[in-house]
């Protein structure tokens, strides 16, 4: 992992990149406006940026896009933001487009300032020739963003360490590839993230876990945690008697702990670009 995180961060400061960055995202236009006097955050991706588990765990949340305000709007001289999460479990570009679903809850959104887009796992587990189909399909999602979406910046997101370090650095190097085409931003949450799990390595994800490999004994104790056919927990409260079991932590996705992770990183990375947006505003 520590070795990944070093690779991602060699990457931001290569020249091509810092070139990327200083052609994007310093000239940034005060064309676009703040819509119901907000500004409008769209968040697209996968399971790992909706976070369904965790919103049937804990209803209430916070959850990522109200947190990512809450921390926004913490700064204190920032302007008001509204943030749109618009991710599906199990989704990658192609299914977006093939689903209907793009049509359905993205293209008319108004008045949007930001969109991040955080793809990659599914496609690769999914998608046919990954290599090459998976930039041919982000290139279009782009495309099509910039058409219905004129106003908004497009900021490609590295995915978060779930799959292994080789297969996010194959994922993460297309994303990088991407943008540098498309003249793109990258947010790679990837090294940040990564070291968030230094700290732990299973502090991040719920355990999700079928309930017919659980002892029988134990079934009247994980009973509050039983959703359909398999235990769900937020965080650790099961590890200390369930955690020798093979496979107990082998579900990656976040919980909220990883949600604001990824709630901190998009915050610092999105302040300054709402100060500069903010500051041409002004003049």
């Amino acid at each position: 992992m520590n070795t990944m995180v070093r690779l991602a961060s060699a990457r931001i400061l290569t020249p091509v990149f810092v070139l990327v960055m200083f052609a994007v995202v310093v000239p940034l236009s005060p064309a676009r406006a703040e819509h119901e006097g907000k500004c409008r955050i769209l968040l697209l991706g996968d399971s790992t940026a909706e976070g369904s588990v965790p919103r049937r765990l804990k209803p209430e949340g916070p959850h990522l896009e109200r947190v990512l305000e809450q921390l926004l709007a913490a700064e204190g001289d920032l302007p008001p933001c509204h943030v749109i999460n618009s991710s599906l479990s199990g989704e990658y570009i192609h299914r977006l487009f093939d689903s209907g679903r793009y049509d359905r809850d993205v293209a008319n959104l108004p008045g949007l300032d930001y969109i991040f887009i955080r793809y990659g796992l599914n496609d690769r587990a999914r998608r046919e020739d990954f290599s090459v189909n998976f930039p041919k399909d982000f290139h279009e999602l782009l495309a099509r963003l910039r058409k219905d979406h004129p106003g908004a910046l497009l900021i490609p997101m590295t995915v978060i360490p779930f799959s292994g370090e080789e297969a996010s650095k194959e994922i993460n190097d297309l994303v990088f590839e991407v943008a540098q085409k498309e003249n793109l931003p990258v947010f790679d949450i990837y090294p940040p993230y990564a070291a968030e799990l230094t700290k732990g390595p299973n502090m991040l994800n719920y355990r999700r876990y079928p309930i017919e490999r659980v002892p029988e004994q134990y079934h009247e104790l994980v009973k509050p945690f039983v959703h359909g056919s398999r235990v769900e927990v937020m965080a650790n409260e099961l590890d200390p008697i369930l955690g020798h079991l093979p496979g107990w932590y082998g579900d990656r996705h976040p919980n909220l702990a990883g949600y604001n992770v990824i709630a901190r990183e998009t915050a610092k990375y999105l302040a300054p670009l709402l100060r500069k947006e903010k500051a041409a505003a002004g003049k």
